[in-house]
């Protein structure tokens, strides 16, 4: 590769103050690691994928502007909830933690120590613990609330959130089946109205490679869009083992990663930031699926631990998504689009080649670290969210993230039933993963089985 494909430092601050310049929504100029103009690129005769300025690009400062006090609230006190918290405090001066929420006492201790240790103490008559906690934290004056509980509570607590007028970090995925889809894009579109703060926890939009390469794509880097393949094979994931004195619902909870109704399994859970990834640069969402998957290895839980799908994008194009938690087999956590012109994938580094195999753009990962202090996905969305809240410029991921997430709904149902999903149907089913009897205590658990696909064969006379 020329290495006039990788950019300077003086290049690259002279592209990164130009991209602070723009604001906090891009007109879609060249990629900060290009080394091509814009009126080069017109003279190569590459049409834009789509318009400058008809899509969003971050500003990603390594901290946020200062500004006024923001209150904050976490609803989910587990090792995500934990992480949120301690990446806001990284992205962002002037944070306050003033109430905590969740429904296991051990976890609520857990964060609260560990919020002292940084010299952060919340009143004891603001940690809250019971289903009914995360009204008592957005009630508490907050400004802003961490959604970071298992993913089964997150539409009703943005729901409520968004009702009393509370700015949202929520992680994804959004939701686990229909009707938490519909609660949550109705919820967002209340948070559009009232000019709210939504960012979900889909850190590759705020990841710098990410947005450079979309960036690239959206200039037409890569031509059309024809389709793509979307990985997640990894090892399998942490489980617990039930404990005595733990009630059913403690030891689901506990162990929830491995649960369809807490979870909306693996690829609802994990892979929907690689199918988040392609939603995302193509702007298509899928009409149907039709997929496979099994259960082969896991140790706790009623979910699988594969898939394999093969989604039709709206217009025609088709994406295959595949995802694996076994251990002791090839793993692959990337993503890998075809275009007319070229390809991109962000497998062993994110680059861009022609039809021939050429590299023609690579993202220069060490251009980053010397220029930024701050390279973390997971606290650059913290500091877009701060500063999109302290200078009053309104964000709503959710309805985006929705997308995504139902996308990761229709394959897993297409794998469980074994029959082709498609969006219109699903979007508007009765698929309502709640427990019936959801409480705290004792729970009936006969009902959580690994689902099989199909029917059994039918029994023939044989032919004599």
């Amino acid at each position: 590769m020329s290495k006039d494909n990788k950019l300077n430092r003086r290049a690259f601050l002279k592209a990164s103050a130009m991209a602070g310049a723009v604001g906090a929504i891009g007109t879609g100029t060249a990629g900060i690691l290009t080394s091509c103009s814009e009126g080069e690129k017109n003279k190569k005769g590459i049409t834009p994928l789509r318009e400058p300025g008809s899509y969003y690009i971050p500003e990603l400062p390594d901290k946020a502007t200062d500004g006024k006090e923001i209150k904050v609230g976490v609803i989910g006190c587990g090792r995500r909830g934990a992480g949120a918290a301690f990446n806001l405090l990284n992205a962002a001066n002037g944070i306050t933690f003033v109430a905590l929420g969740d429904v296991i006492q051990e976890k609520m201790d857990s964060m609260t120590e560990k919020l002292k240790e940084k010299g952060i103490e919340v009143p004891a008559d603001k940690c809250f613990v019971g289903l009914d906690a995360y009204k008592q934290v957005i009630d508490s004056e907050v400004d802003l609330v961490l959604l970071t509980t298992p993913p089964f509570f997150r539409p009703e607590h943005f729901k409520y959130a968004v009702e009393k007028g509370k700015h949202c970090f929520m992680e994804k995925p959004v939701c686990i089946d229909s009707v938490g889809y519909r609660t949550v894009v109705a919820a967002a579109k209340q948070a559009q109205a009232k000019n709210l703060c939504v960012v979900t926890g889909t850190q590759r939009h705020h990841q710098r490679k990410y947005v450079e390469s979309f960036k690239q794509i959206m200039n037409g880097a890569i031509g059309e869009i024809l389709g793509g393949v979307v990985y997640w094979n990894t090892q399998m994931t942490w489980f617990h083992n039930r404990q005595p004195q733990w009630s059913d619902f403690e030891y689901m909870v506990r162990d929830w990663v491995n649960w369809k109704w807490l979870s909306g399994d693996h690829i609802v859970e994990q892979h929907v930031h690689n199918l988040d990834v392609f939603t995302w640069f193509s702007g298509l969402r899928p009409v149907s699926a039709v997929g496979t998957g099994s259960r082969q290895r896991r140790f706790s839980g009623d979910q699988f631990d594969n898939f394999s799908v093969d989604f039709t994008m709206e217009n025609g194009i088709h994406l295959h998504s595949i995802c694996r938690q076994i251990d002791g087999c090839a793993n692959n956590v990337s993503e890998f689009i075809q275009g007319s012109k070229g390809t991109w994938s962000s497998r062993g580094g994110h680059v861009i080649k022609d039809l021939s195999g050429n590299i023609i753009w690579e993202y220069d990962g060490e251009a980053e670290k010397t220029n930024f202090a701050q390279i973390d996905p997971f606290t650059l969305e913290h500091v877009n969210l701060i500063n999109c809240i302290r200078n009053n410029t309104p964000i709503e991921m959710a309805s985006q993230t929705a997308i995504s997430t139902m996308a990761a709904i229709m394959g897993r149902e297409a794998a469980y039933t074994g029959s082709e999903i498609k969006w219109d149907e699903i979007t508007a089913a009765a698929l309502d993963y709640s427990p019936k009897d959801l409480n705290i205590g004792k729970m009936d658990m006969s009902g959580f089985t690994v689902p099989v696909p199909g029917k059994p064969m039918e029994k023939k006379n044989e032919k004599k």
